[in-house]
């Protein structure tokens, strides 16, 4: 279960360097849209290959397939529900976050990163920790984290502030992939497979609604090729 903190952790941490960079310079959208579109890729092709395959092994297609729509709708609802009270504009790098809710942007940074978080303590537990899948985190957070700061600092918010929250969203991912250890021991008797399909859709939602309009906003059409190449390496790495 340490092991899976730590690896959480590592992941989540490419939100602080991705702060740090905001602080440190003025990076452009389109650099940042770049990373968050080959992300978008890697994290979809780990749903692919690190979770459903998996799944589908030990739980019929129609039960993986429910648990996925379900994990889909429990995301989307938490994020608009926080969207609705001030946290929508959270991954903008042009400062919209001055009309959001500091607490509403904190918990919708929570929400982004329990999924990914989640998947990869199920990971660690099945033996090693999936590449592909902490590539894809990092490649997700660090623009994550330089978006979202760009924006924070725009919008006239303190580097210690700023660090600040994302310390808390470290933890929150760190606690998450230990409790996807946790809960999916064989030992305890839970279904492994269901919970695959659960957060599968929950990660699908978040790349669909965070990582993807963020980067088609400023890519355009180049998008789906970004995201293409970052499904790509992911099914070689899947391969290794």
């Amino acid at each position: 279960m340490l092991e899976a903190f730590a690896w959480g952790a590592l992941g989540a941490a490419a939100l602080a360097v991705g702060a740090l960079v905001a602080y440190a310079g003025s990076p452009s959208r389109r650099f940042i849209a770049v990373v968050m579109a080959l992300g978008a890729g890697l994290l979809i092709g780990s749903v692919a290959f690190e979770l459903i395959d998996e799944a589908v092994e030990t739980a019929s297609v129609g039960q993986v397939g429910l648990l996925t729509l379900l994990g889909a709708a429990t995301f989307t609802a938490g994020d608009w529900w926080l969207s609705r009270r001030g946290g929508g504009g959270r991954k903008d790098a042009g400062g919209a976050q001055a009309d959001g809710a500091p607490l509403a942007i904190v918990f919708g940074s929570v929400l982004d990163g329990i999924p990914e978080s989640f998947v990869l303590g199920l990971t660690v537990l099945q033996g090693d920790v999936s590449v592909a899948l902490l590539a894809g985190i990092i490649l997700s957070n660090f623009p994550e984290g330089l978006s979202s700061s760009s924006g924070l600092r725009a919008a006239g918010w303190t580097r210690s502030r700023v660090l600040g929250m994302w310390s808390v969203v470290v933890l929150v991912a760190a606690l998450s992939a230990a409790l996807g250890y946790a809960l999916l021991d064989p030992a305890s008797g839970r279904t492994g497979a269901l919970a695959q399909g659960f957060a599968a859709g929950a990660l699908l939602a978040m790349v669909s609604n965070t990582l993807l309009p963020e980067s088609y906003r400023v890519e355009g059409v180049a998008t789906g090729s970004l995201v293409a190449v970052g499904f790509a390496v992911s099914l070689s790495m899947s391969a290794i």
